[in-house]
Order: structure tokens, then sequence, then C-alpha cells
């Protein structure tokens, strides 16, 4: 799958121009772009790609291009995919840093905020759902899903415990039963 840098950068341009809420919001448009419109990475594909940029550290839509850059051409080409998804943001806080405070209590901003704030909740959502459906393949992803939900939720554990305890039991699962583990692995295309 080659894709020009050019049109690399762009297409990470346009997610970064219309994605406010930061990078959980993003993953929905990521997703749709890469999977949908340019057919740069499979479906099955991208919840891989979201799972291991949420294990690196750095904003997760960030990790993310950068991963489908590199998987798309290489170095250069994760460069221009994660210039591309930072350069729009740069340029708006940059204006909003010149105009914000002469604004901040004009009720059409204020009102304005309200929205972007009810779309990102939405984004977010939208983002959970699809991540879930793909990683969720039988009862023990469907168990270990609503685990890790319980101890984030519930009792607050730190995302970084979580994953090295959702790493830590699927190495146990794969060494007791790897005949399981390899049938979850087929199933959810992981390679």
């Amino acid at each position: 799958m080659k894709a020009s840098k050019l049109d690399i950068y762009m297409t990470f341009f346009k997610i970064g121009l219309f994605t406010f809420g930061g990078g959980y919001a993003m993953l929905p448009l990521i997703e749709r772009e890469m999977v949908d419109r340019k057919k740069w990475v499979k479906e099955e594909d991208i919840v891989d790609v979201f799972a291991l940029s949420q294990t690196m550290p750095g904003a997760i839509a960030l990790n993310s291009s950068t991963l489908i850059g590199y998987r798309l051409g290489g170095m250069k080409a994760s460069l221009c995919a994660m210039l591309g998804v930072i350069t729009p943001s740069i340029i708006i806080i940059t204006l909003i840093a010149l105009f914000f405070n002469s604004y901040l209590d004009e009720p059409i901003v204020k009102a304005a905020f309200i929205g972007i704030r009810s779309g990102i909740v939405a984004l977010v959502l939208k983002a959970g759902l699809r991540i879930a459906k793909a990683a969720v393949k039988d009862r023990l992803t469907l168990i270990l899903c609503i685990l890790a939900v319980f101890s984030i939720v519930v009792l607050d554990m730190n995302a970084i415990f979580l994953i090295i305890a959702g790493g830590s039991i699927g190495g146990i699962i794969y060494n007791i039963y790897p005949k399981k583990a390899q049938a979850i692995i087929e199933r959810g295309h992981l390679k």
C-alpha cells in the first residue's frame, strides 16, 4: 500500500484540522480515513495500531499517525504523518493564544465550547465502542474487557498497570492454553 508523502501529510493534516478534543476524539476520523476512504489499513489492523499506540508514551493520535505512516512508507512517511496531524494544532493554538482572552467571555464563544465538548464525548464514545467491538471476540476477551473497565472505573487503576496486567494475562493464557490463545489471535487478526 504505497502512498505519496504529500498525500499522507495532507490526509493527516485534514484529520488534525477537523478534530477537537485530543487523541481519542481523533480515532474515529483516523479509522474512517485509513480504513474506509484511503484503504491504507485493514479494519482488523487499525485496532492493533490503536492498542500499540496506547502502550507508547505520548498522545494516541500522534502515535497512531506515526505508526500508520511508518507502515505506509517507512521513516519519511512516518514523519509526514506525524507532522500532518500536529500542524493544524500548532496553527490553531497559536491563533487562539493571540485572540483568546479578548473573546473568552463572549456568549457565542461559550456556546461554541458547549457544542464542541458534546461532540467530543460522542467521538470518544464511538472510538471506544469500535475498539471494543473489534477486540472482544469471545467470552474470555469479554471477561477481560469487563475486568479492565472495572479496574479503571471503580478501582481507578493506572493505565500502565492495566497494560502490564493485560500483557501478562495474555502471556499466561498463551502458555497454559496455546490452542485457545492461537484461536483468539486468529480471530483477532493479530500478527
